[in-house]
């Protein structure tokens, strides 16, 4: 079994007031460090948050090693189990019309945005596994749809041998709008287990609040047919009123 997590951990903002990233911090690693899971991919962090993350989370990996850190750019990032998987090769693609070029943006994209891969071996069977971390646009589903597009061939270029996959993150839309529907139509065959499981669809941003009348599930966890889900969720705790993040993470474990 494989237990994954997607969360956007939201930057560090100080007018979040009690809700700033030095009072959630320890409320995100407990959650991590007790669901355990073997994947995990965080949106929206800044290097500073995702070192702190790393230190309160030290079973796992922080698959950087490629990257060469912009400051104040907000990062999608993978941490995998250091006692499952090795970390065989990674890197960023920024979705853009140069997915080579740091920090560039295209599309009328409001921020650079980037998706994040890392292929990694399982240390008891062998077996290998791609995954990506991505966080699209906020502004423009048009936006949305040219990134979308970009990862999909990027990804293509990366994984070669088309390692079963695991794409997850922040994607701003529903999963009923074109994004989706422009991933599922590619050769890469995602499926979405919450649909699989043909559970009720609800908000995964709640701004803070743990609970929101409006909005859309806009926080994904996307498998190849390979990878058999077995459970996916919204993580809704809190600790005194306090959430790990403003959206809930999702978690999700997967036969293979």
């Amino acid at each position: 079994m494989i237990k994954v997590v997607t969360t956007n951990i939201r930057f560090d903002n100080p007018a979040d007031k009690e809700h700033n990233w030095s009072g959630r911090r320890e409320i995100l690693s407990s959650f991590l460090n007790s669901y355990s899971p073997d994947i995990f991919g965080t949106q929206e962090g800044w290097q500073p948050q995702l070192n702190d993350l790393h230190t309160l989370v030290p079973d796992y990996l922080m698959s950087d090693s490629h990257r060469d850190w912009i400051e104040d750019r907000m990062y999608p990032t993978i941490f995998v189990k250091k006692d499952r998987f090795d970390n065989l090769s990674s890197g960023d693609i920024w979705l853009s019309e140069t997915p080579e070029v740091p920090a560039t943006k295209s599309f009328g994209s409001a921020f650079p945005r980037l998706c994040t891969w890392a292929k990694v071996r399982d240390k008891d069977n062998q077996k290998e596994l791609f995954i990506v971390d991505v966080h699209l646009d906020h502004l423009k589903t048009e936006t949305r749809q040219e990134q979308i597009k970009v990862l999909i061939t990027e990804v293509q270029k990366v994984n070669t041998e088309s390692l079963p996959m695991f794409l997850l993150g922040d994607f701003n839309e529903a999963p009923q709008d074109e994004v989706r529907r422009i991933l599922v139509d590619s050769s890469l065959e995602l499926v979405d287990p919450w649909f699989m499981f043909r559970k009720k669809e609800e908000p995964s941003h709640h701004n803070f609040k743990g609970h929101r009348e409006d909005g859309a599930r806009i926080d994904w966890i996307l498998c190849s047919p390979e990878l058999t889900p077995l459970e996916i969720e919204l993580y809704k705790e809190n600790d005194q009123g306090i959430y790990p993040s403003d959206h809930f993470p999702v978690f999700a474990s997967f036969k293979f």
